[in-house]
C-alpha cells in the first residue's frame, strides 16, 4: 500500500517500483488522502481551469484513474479536502475543514480501516518532513505512522474492521538531492548539458539534509509505465519539464532504481536491501 497526499504524488514517488511489483503479481493499492482540489495548474501547456475546486477535483479524479491504469495498480480515495500550499510571510491560516487541520485520530481512521480491509504487508509513505513542507504531505506522514502503529491493535479503532498488522513501513525518497547530483554528473560525463547545474551548486541544495537510503529497487523496465502515469496528470506535469529532464537512456544506465528508507520492520531484515518485501517473503511464504 502506497499512501500519498494528492493525485500525482504516486506517479512521482516510487511509481516504477509499484508498477514492477504489480507486474510480478503483487496486489498494489494507492491510497490518496485528498482530492487535490486546491492544486494549481502547473503544466503551462494545459488550459486554465476556471470552475474552481469542484472542476479541479473532477479533472484530477480522471487523471488519477488514468495514472493507476498506467501503473497497473488499484486506487482508493480517503476523502479529505486538499489544504493547499500556503504562501506569504507570515503564512496565512489553512482553510477550515482541510486535511491538515483534521484531528489525528479522525484523519487516520479511514486509513486504519483501509489497512484492515486491504491487509498490506508493506506500506510506503513520506518521511516526517513530508519530503517538502506541504501541510498535506506532513499530515500524510502522521496518519500513515498512526495507521501502521494502530491497525493491528484490537483496542484501538474498535469499529474500523478486524485488526491487521502490516510488517514494514518505508519512506519514499523520490527525487533526492543524491539522485539529482548523480544525474547531473552523469550528463556532464557524457558531454551533455545538465539542467541541474545551477541548482546542485547552490547553497540551498548543499544545505538540504540527506536521509538514509536503505533500499534500492531496480525498476528501469517500468520507467515507461511511470512516465505514462506522470503524463496522465496533465494539469500538474509538464511533459517537457523537470520530470523528463534526464534522458531515459542515461537514467536506465546510471540510476535504474528507486530509493526508499526503511522506517520500521516487524520482520528480520538487513540493510541495504533491494526488495521492499525482504524478510516478508520468508514469513508469509
Amino acid at each position: 500500500m502506497a499512501v500519498h497526499a494528492h493525485p500525482d504524488d504516486e506517479s512521482s514517488k516510487g511509481a516504477a517500483s509499484m508498477a514492477r511489483y504489480a507486474a510480478e503479481g503483487v496486489d498494489v493499492l494507492v491510497a490518496t488522502c485528498t482530492g487535490g482540489e486546491r492544486g494549481d495548474v502547473l503544466n503551462p501547456h494545459y488550459p486554465p481551469v476556471t470552475g474552481g475546486p469542484a472542476e479541479m477535483n473532477a479533472i484530477r479524479r480522471a487523471e488519477m484513474a488514468a495514472a493507476a491504469q498506467a501503473l497497473g495498480v488499484r486506487h482508493q480515495w480517503l476523502g479529505f479536502v486538499d489544504s493547499g500550499l500556503p504562501e506569504g510571510d507570515p503564512l496565512p491560516p489553512l482553510p477550515e475543514g482541510c486535511f491538515a487541520l483534521v484531528p489525528l485520530e479522525e484523519a487516520a481512521e479511514p486509513l486504519v480501516r483501509l489497512v484492515r480491509e486491504f491487509r498490506p504487508h508493506v506500506i510506503t509513505t513520506y518521511d516526517p518532513t513530508g519530503g517538502y513542507p506541504h501541510p498535506d504531505h506532513i499530515m500524510t506522514h502522521r496518519v500513515s505512522a498512526e495507521a501502521f502503529a494502530a491497525a493491528g491493535d484490537p483496542e484501538r479503532y474498535r469499529d474500523s474492521g478486524e485488526p491487521w498488522t502490516p510488517l514494514k513501513l518505508y519512506y519514499n525518497h523520490g527525487f533526492s538531492m543524491a539522485r539529482i547530483r548523480g544525474a547531473h554528473e552523469a550528463l556532464l560525463a557524457r558531454g551533455l548539458e545538465s539542467p541541474f547545474g545551477e541548482w546542485v551548486e547552490s547553497r540551498a541544495a548543499r544545505e538540504i539534509p540527506e536521509r538514509e537510503v536503505t533500499t534500492r529497487v531496480v525498476c528501469a523496465d517500468w520507467f515507461d509505465a511511470r512516465d505514462a502515469a506522470l503524463r496522465a496528470h496533465a494539469t500538474q506535469i509538464d511533459p517537457t519539464g523537470f520530470f523528463f529532464a534526464i534522458p531515459r537512456d542515461v537514467e536506465r544506465e546510471d540510476w535504474p532504481f528507486e530509493e526508499f528508507e526503511l522506517a520500521e520492520s516487524r520482520v528480520p531484515t538487513s540493510v541495504p536491501e533491494d526488495d521492499l518485501f525482504a524478510g516478508v517473503r520468508e514469513v508469509v511464504a
